[in-house]
């Protein structure tokens, strides 16, 4: 059976929105600037977004601290009507839910816990705080896979009872202008996803 077009699912809900005159809310998890650089880029037009950056598997705090200055920079100097809210630190989690895990590959079984607890959290606050979708900025990075996050998304979405928006954000150049955004606006960026295992992966 062929995976879903999730940039087209989600050209649907943008001409919906569109054809009925509405701009709704929208939680945006965010793992790092580069990657929000193109989704706020693209989505501004459509939905008052505000950017939930909750990245517990980020270490060490000194880099955790690092990208989340480079995000409301970026908001800052690209959208400044976008609001901002911080997720807590909370790394202890992280290993928490990595224990036994420790040597999987990358986008095996940990990665994939650590974007469900990513996207469940972000689900909570959205829900908590009235707003009419979440979703991530994860599925632009070529190592994700967007069937996998959006089919955590789907889940996370009935339950919390919050719809989620479905996306591929790699598609249409995606990556490749967020690249470009990354150079304008002079952007830091990490060549790891940001746990330790990752970082050992990457050989840093």
């Amino acid at each position: 059976m062929p995976k879903p077009n999730y940039q087209l699912e989600l050209d649907k809900t943008l001409k919906k929105i569109t054809s009925e005159n509405i701009r709704p809310r929208l939680l945006l998890h965010a793992c790092c600037a580069p990657c929000s650089s193109y989704v706020l880029e693209y989505l501004t037009e459509y939905f008052d977004i505000t950017v939930f950056f909750y990245n517990p598997n980020i270490s060490p705090e000194s880099e955790y601290l690092h990208r989340v200055s480079e995000i409301k920079r970026l908001i800052s100097e690209m959208c400044p009507t976008v609001k901002f809210i911080e997720g807590r630190y909370e790394p202890e989690k992280f290993y928490e839910m990595a224990k036994g895990l420790e040597n999987e590959p990358e986008r095996g079984a940990r990665c994939v816990k650590c974007y469900r607890m990513r996207i469940e959290e972000s689900a909570v606050i959205a829900k908590q705080n009235n707003f009419d979708y979440f979703t991530t900025t994860l599925s632009i990075s070529p190592q994700k896979d967007s069937h996998v996050l959006n089919s955590i998304g789907k889940a996370v979405s009935e339950i919390y009872d919050i719809p989620y928006l479905f996306s591929d954000f790699k598609k249409k150049g995606g990556y490749k202008r967020s690249i470009e955004l990354s150079a304008e606006f002079h952007l830091y960026r990490q060549n790891f996803c940001g746990c330790i295992y990752s970082k050992k992966n990457a050989g840093t």
